[in-house]
């Protein structure tokens, strides 16, 4: 039957396609470091100090602490939405 080698070849494929999606899944995880590569690949002209310590204030989580972020990187001229991203990434993954 020609039935069964599809059926290995689909279910093989299905494992490699779902293997490749939990691969990545770790790296997108939110972090201090998450929010301070996005604003700095993105955005390279901005400080790293200032990128630092807003990205550091942001991953308490709470909304004033990403209001404070974004607000810290807005000071320093950074697009809203590249700051809106980051900030949203600071948060430490729990």
């Amino acid at each position: 039957m020609r039935l069964v080698p599809r059926l290995t070849a689909a279910l093989s494929g299905l494992a490699l396609a779902l293997g490749g999606v939990v691969a990545i899944a770790p790296a997108a995880h939110a972090s201090p470091q998450a929010c301070y590569d996005t604003v700095l690949e993105r955005h390279p002209q901005a400080d790293p100090r200032v990128v630092e310590h807003a990205c550091l204030t942001g991953a308490r989580g709470t909304e004033d602490a990403l209001r404070a972020c974004y607000y810290e990187l807005r000071a320093d001229y950074v697009p809203a939405m590249i700051a809106y991203e980051a900030c949203r990434r600071a948060p430490e993954a729990v």
